[in-house]
């Protein structure tokens, strides 16, 4: 009863604002929309305020700020967020400086701000998540901490921000000591940045979030003044009038009390005021706050002991759950659409125009050359919309449906029809998706790879039980397969080298069994090794043993170990001990290992994952790499113990900095070199993380472009894991495009496929053969659905043909040749439907020129040589800088074809550098 009249009150009052009469029509939008809007009143807190471990010890200065300010808040114990009611009912929430959040705290925080909920952050938030975490903050913050400053830094205004005119007011700059946040372009931008070279963004703004770039509340980080600046003009910025309570978010839980932020309290037995006071815990000490109430009220609390934080089960995105990382569209949500998310809606939709155009084409193409026409035409008719339960829509249809809602977005947004504009966004995509010619053949030769999981070896018990898993990737047209054969310091195999092998698979060989039924099946086999990571708590609790365990290796050799900056073998929020890359015997060891592997086994490739140090934050006191050995040739080198030098001390840093760096460049290519003594024809791949090349050497001392241009690699594999297409295509393009930065090597994105659906796999697939990749990476088999095995049978799955399907690492001027002939196929095909404009008086020379590269790529692949090469590229370096030209016209019509093709010609350019490295001069 309470709750109904508290309800038709704030509907009468949202009807006398806006001078309106008619009630009915108003109550029945507020219970469509579930939103109770809350009285306005003076004495309601205007934030909530996220107390976490991390942010403990800064408590004082975040709330002797908060308390100068005037600002009223409630505070939350982060422990005690399980869902999005937990993250309170005030419309804006400040996380500040905390570095770790929970899976299942994130996803609560999209589904909180999905409601409505506007986010403030500050400092390296999120860091030290799990990847699919990070991943996520990233979406909702518009930007990620990129890397520390090391030394403070004026921040000033953004020189493209001026139409932010709340972050341009005085106050709000000065010297801060910080760090750069790297922005998402397309939702978000930088509304202040540091003075000097190239005006690195220091805050970053969207619609919903704004992101801070230093560490809010800390005295040594910024003055008090500037913060409090900040943080009343973002304030501002979300709720107009302070003073007065915002609308409170849809399912929030109660409220706090109203009373005023006081002045500190004083005296070492007291709370202050609005906090949770406290020393800082242990790790493992209890979590104390009642979760029955979660919310803390701005009067000082009674003193309760810290809230302890759990750390995620893993570090790594390929052994952590990954969260839901989408494209943020809610259906219902009435949330205004600025003008860089309406861009965004748009750009998204003419993108999967282009790629189901680009699918039906390759379909098509494939199938007008087909031996059985009359199969050909059968499938031609048959696409994704032919499944029970979908629109009868024919592509051309359900194109020009969509082109039409691309036309209409921007005025249903204008309209502030927002809820209507991203119903109709998502049924778009929906009947786009439905139109992927999934019945029908369209892949040409590339890398089909699948990480082939230890749990899913162990599952299958014995060499009967694999060889179903390898009749299913031989149907589905897997043709490389990354087996786990050392995980966590043990092997999959009986070996004499490492001390002891899995103990969930003794009794049986799973390696000499892979290796014998994928070469059956036409499958190559690599060998997936973890490198420096030599234990594993979750494979721990498997095995029943004490968590700390450090897995068989350092149990037998402790001083082969790496240690963090507080002499802990496994960092804090991490959960696997690291050797020592700098220990002799540690890579001697390692060595050994691989030698065996590859001796014993007749494996195709060996590939490395975990080639670098765990992951760190030298501006929150977190570094790696305190090994015995490494602390001994580092002192000789400089007369310093590393142990001593702080990140403020630049120079010595960035030689600390660059001698680990090297500790696993120069192993990369000891591997290398020696492996391929032994056997010349193995493919080296390496599994790496796809952060800025900066970035990823301050955190994991991983350089993997200097490995790509020694040519000490074959496949760079990173992990682009997302859960929508655009957020892939944001991960994968940097590295894409950078093709000088890889040399001859073969990029193959990874695609996780958790929690993706069957046609957001094949979608973020189609991108791949868009773009000028040569394949793509699964993680993992466990995840390989049978809804996905058929859909990759139709579509790229074994065929009877006279010639085995080539693989590009393998055989790569045969897959050039191939992959040109489809895409002239393509050329013609689009002729054939008055689909290719290009001008008559140019159109023989074209056709013409296409004819002269094809005939050289054919001659090449027939007879490799260093002069057939030189022809080929030749000529198809000639047809690419004309390309362009010949196709101006259509581009007008279908830009997205047209960039897909240069990619192709591209692709193929890059296959041809890659031969001359491994068949021309090995």
């Amino acid at each position: 009863m309470i709750n109904q009249k508290r309800r038709s009150r704030k509907i009468e009052l949202k009807i006398q604002k806006a001078g309106l009469l008619i009630l009915n029509f108003n109550f029945i939008i507020f219970n469509l929309l579930n939103v109770l809007p809350a009285t306005a009143t003076t004495s309601e807190p205007i934030l909530s305020i996220v107390h976490s471990e991390e942010n403990a010890n800064q408590w004082p200065g975040i709330t002797n700020r908060l308390q100068a300010a005037g600002v009223k808040y409630c505070v939350i114990p982060l422990s005690s967020v399980k869902n999005a009611a937990d993250w309170g009912d005030r419309v804006v929430l400040f996380l500040p400086n905390v570095e770790l959040l929970t899976p299942a705290q994130a996803i609560a925080l999209e589904e909180w701000m999905s409601k409505g909920g506007r986010l403030i952050a500050s400092g390296p938030v999120g860091s030290v998540s799990a990847p699919g975490v990070r991943q996520l903050l990233r979406t909702l913050l518009g930007g990620y901490w990129g890397f520390s400053l090391d030394r403070p830094q004026k921040l000033q205004p953004a020189p493209k921000a001026k139409f932010l005119e709340w972050a341009n007011q005085n106050g709000l700059f000065g010297e801060v000591r910080g760090g750069v946040v790297i922005p998402d372009n397309i939702t978000s931008q930088a509304a202040a940045v540091w003075a000097g070279k190239d005006n690195p963004a220091a805050v970053v703004a969207n619609e919903r979030s704004t992101f801070f770039g230093w560490r809010w509340g800390v005295d040594s980080a910024s003055p008090a003044q500037l913060d409090n600046a900040w943080l009343q003009a973002t304030i501002n910025r979300y709720v107009k009038n302070p003073t007065t309570a915002p609308n409170k978010v849809a399912g929030g839980s109660p409220t706090c009390s109203t009373t005023v932020a006081k002045a500190p309290a004083t005296g070492s037995g007291q709370a202050r005021a609005g906090g949770v006071r406290g020393e800082k815990s242990s790790p493992s000490s209890p979590s104390s706050p009642s979760s029955s109430t979660p919310l803390k009220t701005a009067t000082a609390p009674q003193p309760r002991p810290l809230p302890s934080v759990t750390p995620p089960k893993s570090d790594e995105a390929i052994d952590q759950l990954e969260t839901a990382v989408r494209f943020d569209v809610a259906p219902n949500s009435q949330a205004p659409i600025s003008q860089t998310e309406a861009l965004a809606f748009q750009n998204e939709l003419e993108n999967l125009i282009g790629r189901v155009e680009s699918a039906n084409l390759a379909a098509q193409a494939i199938s007008e050359n087909a031996d059985n026409p009359q199969l050909a035409k059968a499938q031609s008719a048959q696409v994704a919309s032919t499944r029970p339960g979908t629109a009868l829509l024919s592509p051309e249809q359900a194109i020009d449906a969509a082109r039409q809602v691309v036309k209409n977005l921007p005025q249903l947004i204008a309209q502030k029809n927002y809820v209507q504009a991203r119903q109709q966004w998502l049924a778009t995509r929906a009947n786009l998706w439905n139109q992927f010619p999934l019945n029908r053949r369209l892949a040409q030769p590339e890398i089909r790879a699948i990480w082939l999981d230890r749990g899913t070896i162990i599952r299958a018990r014995n060499e009967q039980g694999l060889a179903l898993i390898f009749d299913r990737m031989a149907q589905a047209g897997i043709n490389t397969i990354f087996f786990e054969t050392v995980n966590a310091g043990y092997t999959i195999y009986p070996s004499k080298i490492v001390p002891q092998q899995n103990p969930l698979v003794r009794g049986w060989d799973p390696l000499a069994s892979a290796v014998k039924l994928a070469h059956d099946r036409g499958i190559e086999l690599h060998a997936w090794v973890w490198a420096f990571a030599a234990g594993n708590r979750r494979h721990n609790e498997l095995l029943n043993i004490d968590p700390n365990y450090p897995g068989p290796v350092l149990a037998a050799h402790p001083d082969w170990a790496g240690y963090d900056n507080r002499g802990q073998m496994v960092p804090s929020g991490q959960s696997k001990p690291f050797f020592d890359p700098a220990n002799p015997q540690v890579r001697q060891y390692l060595f050994s290992l691989y030698e065996e592997i590859v001796s014993r086994y007749n494996v195709d490739g060996l590939q490395l994952d975990y080639i670098r140090y765990p992951f760190q934050d030298p501006a929150a006191n977190r570094t790696y790499g305190y090994g015995k050995a490494a602390r001994e040739q580092f002192q000789q080198l400089t007369g310093v113990d590393p142990v001593k030098i702080s990140p403020r001390e630049r120079q010595l840093w960035q030689r600390w900095t660059e001698f680990r760096t090297q500790q696993i460049d120069s192993f990369v290519a000891q591997v290398s070199q020696q492996l391929r003594k032994k056997r010349p024809n193995l493919i080296f791949s390496v599994a790496v993380f796809p952060l800025l090349e900066q970035e990823r050497i301050q955190k994991i001392q991983q350089h993997w472009e200097v490995w790509a241009r020694r040519g000490d690699i074959d496949l760079i594999v990173p992990m682009t894991y997302a859960q929508d297409t655009p957020r892939f295509e944001r991960l994968a393009q940097p590295w894409i495009n950078r093709s000088t930065q890889v040399g001859s090597s073969l990029l193959v994105p990874g695609i996780r496929l958790l929690s993706l659906q069957t046609v957001g796999a094949f979608d973020q697939i189609q991108l791949l053969r868009d773009l000028p990749v040569s394949g793509y990476a699964l993680f993992a088999a466990e995840n390989f659905s049978n809804d996905l095995n058929k859909v990759f049978s139709n579509t790229q799955g074994s065929v009877q043909r006279a010639q085995k399907e080539p693989i590009p690492h393998r055989q790569p001027f045969q897959s050039a040749a191939v992959r040109y002939t489809a895409l002239q196929s393509e050329w013609k095909l689009a002729v054939q439907n008055n689909k290719l404009r290009i001008p008559s008086t140019t159109f023989s020379t074209f056709n013409s020129q296409a004819e002269v590269v094809q005939n050289a790529l054919k001659q090449l692949a027939t007879d490799p040589n260093n002069s057939k090469l030189l022809t080929a590229r030749t000529s198809l370096v000639r047809l690419q800088s004309q390309f362009r030209e010949w196709m101006r016209l259509q581009a007008l019509d279908n830009p997205y074809q047209v960039r897909a093709w240069e990619n192709r010609l591209a692709a193929i350019e890059k296959l041809l550098r890659y031969g001359e490295r491994v068949q021309l001069h090995p």
